[in-house]
């Protein structure tokens, strides 16, 4: 998405005709997928489709992001900036995203290694203190290692399974409200995604203000672009406050979700007229928090799985000289 988005911005600004936009970002696409679904928007535009309803037709590739902001681009005849910043929007996730990956890259094989590992010492432990226990026959290593990579097999074998159960239910929707549910129940996920949706209502407040649209269809399509129902609904509460000729800090004083920085911006932007800046600002300030609540939960996902390794090498240990002992 950030290729499509900083691609179309790119030609978009130098004049290239839509069309051929998409066709030239399409020959430059980032996947097979992405190939198909440039060029069925091509179609869809050639039938006399805008790019927002072409956009609108391929939900089952397209972010619904994406969609809301080609609307209002069009509307507000603000495309090419908006195209640019959801480029931004989507290079700042991928960049926090393996700076994620990357943390818990080391801890992530330790883990791993400390289930093979793990497993292959306690089998020996168990072999071994059968044998001297009298339990019969005598240790083989051939025997065993057949028996360990069978029971590898086994575990990788049901491991694969249940991940494709579980891409399977995700495909058919299944596990959409289960989702959702856990993402807003879970401290701190639920705090860092509702900071990113704050931040998508900030850049997208701005930028709508910029385009010259009322200010009432800026606040109904910057609430839509949190892509979350239950602050949408929040912020839409100021809708009837601003057509009744209340202020912005008026229309958001009651909201849940605009913390006290949020309202006192606006207050600010109101008041100096510079509120398309200061709207920015703001969707950088809680970009910035979201993306400090990220880097520090993956240290404390860093931690859990060091601690996690921890005790399994530990468990090794107290398990062999358990078993040691016991023999005499």
């Amino acid at each position: 998405m950030a290729v499509i988005c900083r691609q179309l911005a790119t030609m978009y600004h130098a004049g290239i005709p839509l069309l051929e936009a998409l066709s030239l970002a399409a020959e430059r696409g980032v996947s097979a997928t992405a190939r198909r679904l440039l060029h069925s928007m091509a179609v869809s535009i050639r039938g006399g489709a805008s790019l927002s309803e072409a956009a609108g037709r391929e939900t089952r590739f397209l972010p619904d992001l994406f969609v809301e902001v080609v609307s209002a681009g069009e509307k507000g005849g603000r495309l090419e900036v908006l195209l640019r910043d959801l480029a931004d929007h989507y290079e700042r996730m991928q960049a926090m995203k393996r700076a994620a990956v990357s943390s818990l890259t080391y801890p992530g094989l330790q883990l791993v290694c400390a289930w093979f590992l793990g497993t292959f010492a306690l089998g020996i432990i168990r072999s071994v203190v059968g044998v001297l226990n009298g339990s019969g026959g005598r240790f083989s290593m051939h025997a065993f290692l057949f028996s360990y990579l069978r029971f590898q097999g086994v575990a990788l074998f049901t491991l694969f399974l249940a991940a494709a159960v579980l891409v399977v239910l995700a495909r058919l929707g299944w596990l959409r409200g289960i989702a959702t549910v856990l993402m807003r129940g879970l401290w701190p996920v639920n705090r860092i995604l509702e900071k990113f949706a704050l931040a998508r209502f900030y850049r997208g407040m701005s930028l709508l203000v910029q385009a010259g649209l009322d200010i009432r269809q800026c606040i109904i399509r910057s609430a839509a672009m949190t892509m979350n129902p239950a602050i949408e609904a929040d912020l839409m509460r100021a809708v009837p406050v601003v057509s009744r000729g209340g202020s912005l800090v008026e229309a958001f004083s009651k909201s849940r979700y605009l913390g006290r920085i949020g309202r006192e911006m606006l207050a600010v932007g109101e008041q100096s007229g510079t509120l398309d800046e200061t709207l920015q600002k703001a969707a950088e300030y809680s970009f910035e928090e979201a993306r400090t609540a990220v880097n520090v939960l993956s240290k404390v996902l860093q931690v859990l799985i060091t601690l996690a390794v921890g005790g399994a090498v530990g468990y090794i240990v107290i398990t062999f000289y358990g078993n040691l002992y016991g023999m005499f």
